[in-house]
């Protein structure tokens, strides 16, 4: 789908009101002008983007932290909200209000003005029915891109989601967990040590495992990574597809609530005594973390590494060593990226680090060349590349001490350009595949695949099969060697290179 949606209406409603209550009408005049500044908001977003607010898409901007929401705040983007949004508004509140002394002139205003509107409605229709009715059939996405009403049917509904349903009962997911026993004996001999990375916005189009022309990859080419070509993601926003890959549904029947009010595989890890760490330097972990340790980066300024807003992804690897060495037993670290996330992609990777030009140094990229995107965009990909050949140096280090690998997966897509849709949060239906086919990567180490009984070069062969992120949760309970009835093997990616069972 790649309609972009010139075809937005922002939809003010300047209808005058019966309201003998002067205070209401006011309170009503009030309303109409926030929805008037929301809509230049939406429709912003809509016109430059390609961008569709629905419900996921409400919820990923509620939980935008400040820096995130700071890279959408340009001059552009300044003008359009008081052009289409303060503006009208001020107009609106400064409009008069009269109030209509007769109930009955009022109503055959009203009734006369509605019925003529029906009629034109009618008549245009009958005239063009065949165009209409073809362009509603085969285009249904154009009913979301109506401003405010669908923005205000997902407000709703996700209001009476929040706020009026009855609060769900913590429910306990693999409460039977438990390492199997060849895993606890060999925590006391060489443990397991695993870096979970989780990316932000990479798309598997622009990777050069995947035959992309670039050398976005160079860095961990060296390493040989297992690399999976068609991995479908959850959702194409991170507050999707984050609680969701960690969470036992699959993207058809994924619900954030109930994720919320269960156990994950991260609980469950932990509960068969596996030592976890989450980093985070993306700005939440979307709740998935809420029962482990977690540390956020901090952001304060750093040279080389952060700007007192964001920091670079290199910035992972401070205070690693003694991260590794406060756990116990078989560990994880999980680390979560800022990857490339957009539109200020130019802010993921140091100056020296940006291989493709021209690039875009600033934030409202639709003022720059889709080669400049593109150009950009890639070399965040090389970058985030690059701080994993940093984190598998150090796991190549440790293989001494320690059975170690390196798992990489993106939470979801970017569209670039194509088709006129750019960023991601489509709906899924309507999301082209640059929003949800991500990339997939796996590194062990000799000691690591021996001990778990994995044939690497079964695993490389099956690289090539269809996998999507409901594989995740069971893939982590039985790489880790965690014996629970929450576990399926068929989900295992795994388990069919499994030579011997531990």
């Amino acid at each position: 789908m790649g309609i972009r949606p010139l075809y937005s209406v922002i939809f003010p409603v300047c209808t005058e009101f019966y309201l003998p209550d002067f205070q209401l009408a006011l309170l009503v005049q009030a309303f109409f002008a926030v929805l008037l500044v929301l809509s230049a908001l939406i429709s912003f977003a809509g016109f430059q983007y390609g961008v569709i607010v629905d419900q996921d898409m409400l919820v990923n901007v509620l939980e935008t932290d400040r820096g995130e929401a700071g890279s959408y705040l340009t001059i552009y983007s300044v003008l359009w909200l008081l052009g289409f949004g303060l503006v009208p508004a001020l107009a609106l509140l400064f409009t008069p209000i009269r109030p209509e002394k007769s109930a009955l002139r009022f109503l055959m205003k009203k009734g006369l003005s509605m019925l003529v509107s029906v009629v034109v409605i009618g008549v245009i229709a009958g005239l063009y029915y065949q165009n209409y009715s073809s362009v509603g059939r085969n285009n249904s996405s154009l009913k979301k891109m109506i401003i405010p009403t669908h923005f205000l049917y997902s407000s709703f509904g996700l209001v009476k989601q929040r706020y009026f349903t009855e609060p769900m009962v913590y429910q306990e997911i693999g409460q039977d967990a438990q390492q199997k026993p060849s895993a606890v004996r060999q925590a006391t001999q060489k443990p397991t040590l695993v870096f979970f990375v989780l990316g932000e916005t990479a798309r598997v189009q622009n990777y050069q495992y995947l035959g992309y022309p670039r050398d976005t990859n160079a860095y961990t080419a060296p390493f040989q990574p297992i690399f999976f070509k068609d991995v479908a993601s959850c959702g194409t926003a991170t507050a999707v597809s984050v609680p969701c890959m960690f969470s036992n549904m699959n993207r058809q029947n994924f619900d954030r609530s109930r994720a919320d009010n269960q156990d994950n595989v991260l609980d469950i890890l932990q509960r068969a005594g596996i030592s976890l760490l989450w980093k985070e330097n993306d700005g939440g972990d979307k709740n998935v973390a809420k029962n482990i340790p977690l540390k956020e980066l901090a952001r304060d300024n750093r040279e080389g590494i952060c700007d007192g807003d964001t920091c670079y992804d290199i910035a992972m690897l401070e205070n690693l060593d003694q991260e590794i060495a406060t756990q116990q037993g078989n560990r994880m670290i999980f680390m979560h990226f800022i990857g490339s996330h957009g539109p200020t992609y130019f802010k993921r990777y140091p100056k020296e680090m940006a291989v493709y030009q021209p690039d875009c140094p600033r934030a409202d990229i639709e003022n720059c060349s889709v080669e400049q995107i593109v150009n950009t965009y890639d070399n965040t990909i090389r970058y985030s590349d690059y701080v994993m050949s940093q984190l598998l140096a150090k796991l190549d280090s440790l293989q001494d001490r320690y059975n170690t690998a390196l798992i990489y997966i993106s939470d979801h897509g970017e569209s670039l350009g194509e088709n006129g849709l750019f960023l991601h949060g489509m709906p899924y239906s309507l999301a082209p595949e640059y929003q949800t086919r991500v990339p997939l990567l796996i590194w062990m180490s000799s000691g690591f695949s021996q001990s778990k009984g994995i044939d690497v070069e079964c695993l490389r062969s099956n690289s090539e099969l269809p996998y999507a992120h409901q594989n995740l949760f069971h893939s982590l309970l039985g790489v880790m060697d965690v014996s629970t009835k929450a576990y399926q093997a068929n989900l295992d990616l795994f388990a069919k290179c499994r030579t011997s069972q531990s």
